[in-house]
């Protein structure tokens, strides 16, 4: 009996992105599992390191649900198993499933893998049409691992959608690491960009200079003159003049009695004037 080839490996997925031809969208979705350990779950299903993996935790078949809020088309899933790591935790045979809920799932691909050792590529498209699904939800479930293994390992997930054309016209993508370079605006450039310019014959853009507040403080101070100064100082020695008059003590100056002694100053003051 002839042994089974391995499972060759894809392409990695950022390759693909690179062409521009697809996008990644697992991060649109609510992801949700059958079962998994603690510290073994989505997270580490999604988090970009193919060292961490998802572990299941449960009765086969081991599922993983992928929902969208909307109906979105998908082209592709890859899924990264690593067989040298997890041995009899490497999914031997896969089942993809599609539909607009829990209830109404329908199986469109199954999958069998011989001691996978990197990226594999499921490919999503309708056999008759030949064109992208457009669904709700996707499952996948583990229905057998390798060495009739209880537990599955999973290590990266990625659910990509196709890029559709520009109705305008199409345009030339930049697949080399040349024009890669000037696919996107430097974050430098723009700040930049925001600076004022200034240029000879120009008056610089920048704002006014500002008014030192110490400069704002003094002028909201009240004016006084020399006649107010003068006016005081000779309020001040009137009212002393007239708290030693009326034998009165520094903190004992009477309201009233300060009363009276002005009426006697200006008593005295008109009766001079009628002289």
């Amino acid at each position: 009996m002839a042994t089974p080839s391995k499972t060759p490996p894809g392409a990695d997925p950022k390759q693909l992105e690179r062409t521009g031809t697809v996008r990644e969208i697992g991060s649109q979705a609510v992801w949700s599992l059958s079962s998994c350990k603690p510290g073994f779950g989505v997270d580490q299903l999604r988090d970009d390191n193919l060292e961490t993996y998802w572990q299941s935790d449960g009765s086969q078949p081991h599922l993983v649900n992928i929902q969208f809020r909307r109906r979105t088309t998908v082209k592709m899933l890859c899924i990264y198993a690593d067989y040298k790591s997890d041995e009899s935790y490497t999914p031997s045979k896969i089942s993809v499933r599609v539909g607009n809920n829990f209830h109404n799932l329908q199986e469109i691909r199954q999958l069998e893998m011989v001691e996978p050792s990197g990226w594999i590529h499921i490919s999503l498209l309708n056999q008759r049409t030949n064109e992208p699904i457009s669904t709700f939800m996707i499952q996948i479930a583990v229905l057998a691992n390798h060495q009739n293994g209880r537990d599955t390992h999973m290590r990266q997930i990625k659910v990509y959608t196709p890029v559709e054309e520009s109705s305008i016209g199409k345009f030339p993508r930049c697949t080399t690491v040349d024009f890669m370079m000037y696919r996107t605006i430097r974050a430098s450039h723009l700040q930049r960009s925001s600076e004022p310019h200034t240029c000879k014959g120009h008056q610089s853009l920048t704002p006014a200079k500002v008014i030192r507040a110490s400069h704002l403080q003094r002028s909201s101070e009240p004016h006084t003159c020399k006649g107010q100064r003068l006016r005081k100082r000779e309020e001040k020695e009137k009212t002393e003049e007239l708290r030693l008059k009326y034998h009165l003590l520094p903190g004992e100056t009477s309201p009233e009695c300060l009363l009276i002694g002005w009426k006697c100053c200006l008593a005295t003051t008109a009766y001079r004037i009628n002289i």
